[in-house]
């Protein structure tokens, strides 16, 4: 398997990669490869993945229930207000 060798990483950098692996359980090396599958699309992060999923599971449950459009919400509303408007007394 191929190497890839980083050179003249800043320590604050590295101190944070460090950190990053531990809070997930990983080592160094490892959290490494996982950073390089997400920022080049090889993987998307459990959690991107995991809205998707939950994206399409909503979108299946609600498929054919007809939404009002916006357009028509809106129309709706400055209908209301108009209403109001014309029932206040002048000076009011």
């Amino acid at each position: 398997m191929p190497t890839l060798t980083v050179r003249n990483l800043d320590e604050d950098l590295i101190r944070r990669l460090r950190i990053r692996a531990a809070e997930h359980g990983r080592s160094a090396e490892a959290e490494h490869r996982e950073i390089l599958k997400i920022a080049l699309g090889g993987e998307q992060p459990s959690t991107r993945r995991q809205a998707a999923e939950r994206l399409a599971a909503f979108r299946r449950r609600t498929d054919g229930r007809g939404s009002s459009a916006s357009a028509e919400l809106l129309e709706e509303s400055r209908s209301g207000r108009m209403d109001d408007l014309a029932r206040k007394p002048a000076g009011a």
